[in-house]
């Protein structure tokens, strides 16, 4: 196995600086060329690019593996003339060597966009990049920079936002003050990084996949949702309206009550609503339902009692709503005379009637679901 150590030079400045032309093959050869190069200009990287092309050409043999090194550079005034020219010389090289594999060796951004070309011809098994110990820094952060500017994603995620708060924070200075300009543009920035954090964008971008996909596809759940968004503004206004009629300043627990006792119809409502599209996709697309899904909507209308029974209760001892009168009935003989329900009756009212729709809900689920608890429980393949 023969691996062609390669050092690629895109600029030429090792044919300029020393008048030989490329390629240069052979351990003697590069190693001459190496003190041709350093004494024609010491500070130039080109020696150490030759150097480490030397170097893991000697550890390649030390493992008992048989290693050509070479130099190529691109020889022409133009771009593609050079990165020609360097395609020319890989041939060469193959040509005359046949290796199984290549290491190609770097010193610079420019010469590492040789590597496609060498890996056109054979394959790479490494590329080494050398840096110079005084310009590593300065090299690597190059090289972050470069990374950074390539991914699109990262650029329109952090150089759109400081771009925009650079230009509107001179304006905002000029109009509204300092203070003023640093204050929006610092909420905004944090705005910014919630929004990124928490994933709303992932959320949103979602959420408009499952819409659009729900229009193409006819469900009916996407009206059934629209109703439900509609009943929830409803039952929020309702319930801040009812609060807002109170007038108790520094209490808490009466205004949340009230706003319990106002929004849970139209709340309930909205829930009843979308649960019931939901249900209505499933029976469409699907041969049967799961009782899960038919017991839905009931579990959301116990709730919904549960929770204005225990408003009510709160509200009717604070003296904000009044007790619960029951009118006088008549069914045939069956008269009933008019009474009030205490506050405790009217809660267990509430309470029993939630718990009663819930059971309701499972032994319907259970019905049309076609399987009873007994059933689900047994094991697969029973009598």
């Amino acid at each position: 196995m023969t691996t062609l150590v390669v050092c690629v030079d895109r600029t030429d400045d090792i044919g300029r600086k020393t008048g030989l032309s490329t390629p240069v093959s052979g351990w003697e050869a590069v190693h001459s060329l190496v003190t041709d190069v350093g004494l024609a200009d010491p500070e130039d990287s080109s020696v150490n690019c030759l150097l480490e092309a030397l170097r893991a050409a000697r550890d390649l043999r030390d493992e008992n593996e048989e290693a050509v090194v070479a130099v190529v550079s691109g020889g022409s005034d133009t771009v593609v003339g050079a990165d020609r020219s360097v395609a020319r010389q890989l041939d060469d090289l193959v040509a005359e060597h046949d290796p199984d594999s290549a290491v190609v060796v770097i010193d610079s951004a420019q010469d590492e966009r040789l590597v496609p070309i060498v890996e056109s011809r054979i394959r790479v098994d490494s590329v080494d990049r050398v840096v110079v110990r005084q310009a590593r820094d300065i090299e690597s952060t190059y090289y972050l920079l470069k990374q950074f500017l390539a991914d699109e994603e990262l650029r329109q995620t952090v150089l759109v936002p400081i771009g925009l708060a650079l230009l509107v924070s001179p304006v905002l200075a000029y109009f509204a003050g300092p203070a003023m300009a640093v204050s929006a543009i610092t909420a905004v920035i944090g705005v910014f990084l919630l929004y990124k954090g928490l994933g709303v964008d992932d959320y949103l971008t979602d959420l408009a996949v499952r819409v659009r996909e729900s229009l193409y596809s006819g469900r009916v759940s996407i009206v059934t949702y629209v109703v439900a968004v509609g009943l929830s503004l409803v039952g929020v206004f309702v319930g801040a309206l009812g609060v807002s009629n109170l007038g108790n300043e520094g209490d808490v627990i009466i205004p949340a009550m009230q706003f319990a006792y106002d929004s849970v119809p139209w709340l309930a409502m909205a829930a009843l609503a979308a649960s019931t599209g939901r249900l209505l996709d499933v029976a469409i697309q699907e041969d049967s339902v799961r009782s899960s899904y038919l017991n839905i909507p009931f579990g959301v209308v116990a709730v919904g009692l549960v929770v204005r029974g225990f408003s009510a209760y709160f509200l009717e001892r604070a003296g904000v709503v009044p007790a619960f009168d029951v009118p006088a009935l008549r069914l045939g003989v069956v008269s009933v005379a008019p009474f009030s329900l205490s506050v405790g009756e009217r809660l267990a009212v509430f309470v029993v009637a939630g718990v009663l729709v819930s059971l309701v809900g499972v032994r319907i689920a259970t019905y049309l679901g076609g399987t009873s608890i007994d059933e689900e429980e047994l094991p697969r393949g029973g009598p």
